[in-house]
């Protein structure tokens, strides 16, 4: 950055207080916190964007307003709501939240496998029938997992799962004969061709035109029979009514879906009370403390911002998402 002291605009909404650690900017920049219908006015001459409502449409509406907008941080991993074509062709920087949420989200879907081959669902659904039934489950260790996504979340979803014992492979966009965590990697365009070999299938893989859909009947039906469906990525990668068709089925054993096409799912979708579908309100990476960690991210970033020095965690806004090759940096 350079010339006179910078200008920040942070995006919150109607009940979602700002976050207390931008009171350690208040030397460092001019912060403005509004609301979508304020946005536009207040990112004239402003220079950073920080969106902490960070699933806001309002950015893209007010974008005619950015006249000196160099940088846009987004306080999550998903950045494929802010995308549009105009921030895309643009020179703004964008960051997002890398690594707050790779740990939080491997557990859960660990937890999401354990659940599943223990069964643990179906012991609450008998405990709320009185009902005393007994059942075997499935040993964890030696369970075959692929894993869609090789980002930071997917990696740590890697690791935690062989930790316990589990054989996992790995799918991203392109084939990798032999990555230094992962080892092998498969495309996830050819999912059809490796998905009959795992157990459990993971969607990490952020949302872009490449995986939006990645998941649909062609993948499902090659899935071997009982296969566990576990999606913690983005509900658009996953064909939801071909999913609930393989569940009905009985082609799939049980799916656990942390994110879905339309959230919350009205009333009467059929994602409720599908047979073997476990639903949590995206929430996966959200452990406590999560937001204290967004908003400690942010102001790291400005104060390199402030002081000419690369940014970390910038987005590749053709790809997406923050590709693993290069420093990841890029100096504003």
């Amino acid at each position: 950055m350079t010339g006179s002291r910078a200008r920040a605009v942070v995006l919150t909404a109607p009940g979602l207080d700002p976050p207390p650690q931008l009171a350690d900017l208040a030397d460092d920049l001019d912060v403005e916190v509004v609301h979508a219908d304020g946005l536009a006015q207040a990112l004239a001459g402003a220079r950073v964007l920080f969106l902490w409502d960070f699933f806001s449409p309002a950015v893209a509406r007010a974008w005619e307003a950015a006249d000196a907008l160099e940088w846009v941080h987004v306080a999550a991993a998903g950045v494929d709501t802010l995308l549009f074509p105009g921030l895309v062709r643009s020179p703004v920087v964008v960051t997002n939240a890398q690594g707050v949420f790779d740990r939080p989200i491997a557990e859960f879907v660990l937890a999401s496998v354990l659940a599943h081959v223990k069964r643990l669902h179906e012991s609450r659904d008998l405990q709320r029938q009185h009902r005393w039934q007994h059942r075997e489950t499935t040993l964890l260790l030696g369970q075959r997992v692929l894993v869609v996504g090789t980002g930071g979340i997917g990696r740590a979803t890697v690791a935690l799962l062989r930790a316990v014992g589990c054989e996992v492979r790995a799918a991203g966009r392109r084939a990798v004969p032999d990555d230094h965590e992962l080892g092998e990697v498969v495309a996830s365009s050819a999912l059809v061709d490796h998905v009959g070999w795992a157990d459990h299938v993971v969607n990490a893989a952020p949302l872009t035109p490449a995986t939006t859909g990645l998941l649909d009947a062609s993948v499902f039906a090659a899935m071997r029979p009982g296969a566990h469906v576990v999606n913690i990525g983005r509900g658009a990668s996953v064909v939801q009514d071909d999913l609930l068709a393989a569940l009905r089925t009985g082609h799939l054993g049980g799916a656990s879906l942390d994110v879905l096409e339309e959230e919350p799912p009205p009333e009467g979708s059929p994602v409720w009370d599908t047979p073997g579908l476990v639903l949590s309100a995206h929430l996966s990476g959200d452990v406590v403390g999560w937001r204290d960690t967004l908003a400690e991210q942010f102001v790291a970033n400005a104060r390199r911002f402030v002081a000419g020095e690369p940014l970390t965690g910038v987005v590749d806004k053709e790809l997406g998402y923050v590709p693993r090759t290069g420093s990841g940096q890029v100096r504003v």
